[in-house]
């Protein structure tokens, strides 16, 4: 009985051919487009949290107590190599960077701004986050009072590879103290705080600069997974902050990304249940007599609704295995080659984007868009079938006469 039911299924799933493959269209091309918009949604928030991760705080940062509310150069951490040394033998740990921050005035001939000088370790950069990749203008080298400068801070000073700049803060001891840097390179991390106020220079030479000892750092930061709980009770005197904390306009872009294609996932199944809705009613009105007769011979209800059942879900899994293929290989595409949005690449920049957004690809895109169409099948079968329910075979099929 069941196979016969599949078989009436099936056929009928197809007796409009044309509507039929209309709504699978419609399915297949509002799917694809969803999973689009949300590959390359994440794959811009994904991005701007990997670059951020990788140019400063890493996935977990740890500084002295009271230093992120101050900013102030007295509050760093005394012993912060030996910490680093024990924090690279925890499992989990992939890399770790010192830093050594200090706040003061970049100056020119002409112009100044107020500016955040950051001491690091090239080698050690290059390791943790790939330094070299931010790299816009120049040859990335900190020898001999050379400095890199973040890109928007460049723009604002109107410097280029090659002038010469004086940075004046208040050193270890309390003095104002100056040096005079010369731009070796212009990076763009698309970390909107260090592109407009970072300039980057050798540590050791901003120890000496500011009068601290070479063991210190203001952060330490840390790239691994599964460590921020251990970190934080091995650390208790240490103030150890998640990515998240360190960034919570990331979590509310990430959260707002989750409303948005909640809403974008809403407005496509919807169309996918009234699509689905228009072809079972029109269907089954077409099918009155006959689903009257089957009635009035015995045919128990429950068969009918099975029968119903299955020709709706036959539409809506060939439509998602549609829409499925189609959406992957948009996925594919832009996750290789990206929208190129260079007519808007400052705009962008300035808001930490790149000028080529590439998508991103997750199984649970598949998954949930899965779930929904066969729930939106299942959902527009329900009034027909009360249509059926209410039946009377007899007088469907003496008005049929």
């Amino acid at each position: 009985m069941y196979k016969l039911i599949l078989k009436m299924a099936w056929k009928n799933s197809f007796i409009r051919l044309s509507r039929t493959l209309l709504v699978i269209i419609m399915i297949a091309v509002s799917m694809s487009m969803m999973l689009g918009i949300q590959g390359i949604y994440d794959g811009m928030v994904n991005n701007m949290v990997d670059k951020n991760k990788r140019s400063d705080s890493g996935d977990i940062s740890i500084f002295a107590k009271d230093y992120r509310v101050n900013r102030d150069l007295i509050y760093r951490v005394k012993n912060a190599h030996e910490i680093k040394d024990e924090i690279q033998k925890m499992d989990g740990v992939e890399a770790v960077a010192l830093r050594l921050r200090a706040e003061g005035l970049l100056s020119t001939a002409r112009k100044s701004s107020f500016a955040l000088v950051i001491g690091i370790d090239l080698k050690e950069e290059e390791r943790f986050g790939k330094f070299s990749e931010f790299l816009k203008e120049g040859a990335i080298d900190l020898q001999k009072q050379g400095a890199i400068i973040g890109i928007e801070l460049a723009k604002t000073l109107k410097v280029r590879v090659g002038s010469k700049v004086i940075f004046s803060t208040q050193d270890g001891s309390g003095e104002i103290n100056s040096i005079a840097l010369y731009i070796r390179a212009i990076v763009q991390t698309t970390n909107i705080a260090l592109d407009n106020s970072a300039i980057f220079i050798d540590i050791d030479q901003l120890h000496k600069f500011l009068g601290t000892a070479s063991t210190e750092a203001t952060q330490i930061a840390v790239r691994g997974d599964g460590l921020y709980d251990k970190l934080k009770a091995k650390y208790p005197n240490l103030d150890v902050k998640s990515f998240l904390e360190l960034q919570p306009m990331i979590k509310q872009m990430q959260d707002l990304m989750v409303i948005f294609n909640s809403v974008t996932f809403f407005i496509v199944m919807s169309v996918v249940f009234v699509g689905i809705f228009g072809v079972m009613y029109v269907s089954i009105l077409d099918r009155i007599r006959e689903f009257g007769i089957m009635l009035s011979v015995g045919m128990h209800y429950k068969y009918i609704r099975l029968q119903i059942f299955f020709e709706a879900l036959f539409v809506g899994l060939i439509g998602y295995l549609s829409g499925a293929v189609l959406g992957a290989v948009i996925l594919i595409y832009l996750k290789n080659h990206g929208i190129d949005l260079s007519s808007f690449s400052d705009a962008l920049e300035m808001w930490g984007y790149e000028s080529t957004i590439h998508g991103t690809i997750k199984i649970s895109y598949f998954t949930t868009t899965f779930a929904s169409i066969i729930t939106a099948s299942i959902l527009s079968i329900l009034i027909p079938l009360r249509k059926i329910k209410k039946l009377n075979p007899i007088e469907v099929i003496k008005a049929d006469k």
